[in-house]
Parts: C-alpha cells; sequence; structure tokens
C-alpha cells in the first residue's frame, strides 16, 4: 500500500510558484535603451573576477552581482548572449 506524502498536508493550498527560480534565476528589465535579460549571480557562483562597466572597478571572486545582455540585440539574441556583461548589483540598480 502506498503512503501519502508528508511534504504537504491534504486539502492545503499549493505554494505561489517562484517564476525567477524556475526561469533559471533570469528576469527582463526594460530601460530606456531596450530590453535586457538579468540574471542575478550568487557569491557561491561567483569564480572568476570581472570589471564593471558600470564603476569600471573589478567584481572579485565570491561577489554575489548580476550579469546583463540586450535581449534585442541588432545581430540577434545569440549576438547580444555573447555580449553580455556583469555588473555589481549597485550599479546595475543605478543605470539609467
Amino acid at each position: 500500500m502506498a503512503r501519502r506524502s508528508s511534504k504537504r498536508p491534504w486539502g492545503a493550498p499549493h505554494p505561489e510558484l517562484d517564476t525567477e527560480r524556475a526561469r533559471g534565476g533570469s528576469r527582463v528589465e526594460h530601460r530606456s535603451d531596450g530590453a535586457w535579460t538579468v540574471r542575478s549571480v550568487s557569491a557561491a557562483a561567483a569564480t572568476k573576477s570581472y570589471l564593471c562597466p558600470g564603476c569600471q572597478q573589478e567584481i572579485p571572486p565570491g561577489t554575489p552581482h548580476v550579469v546583463a545582455w540586450h535581449d534585442d540585440a541588432l545581430l540577434g539574441a545569440q549576438a547580444g548572449l555573447e555580449l553580455r556583461r556583469h555588473w555589481h548589483s549597485s550599479c546595475w540598480s543605478r543605470r539609467r
């Protein structure tokens, strides 16, 4: 005989879906210069250093940050992905 799952009580409402997590942590932001796909990078996943285009300072390994690329790049989505840049989270949020 099969056992019931104890993870969610019978009849309880389903938890709301975390859409950002379901899409791999990426979201689309619309700015004055077009649509950007933005993905958050956790401290554990940040293993290399990058130069932030917002402040021209290094993003050291182990620092949480964001990666952004044009969603509507002139030469297509693949070209936009190849031109992605790593930003400090605060620099990205201050960007106009």
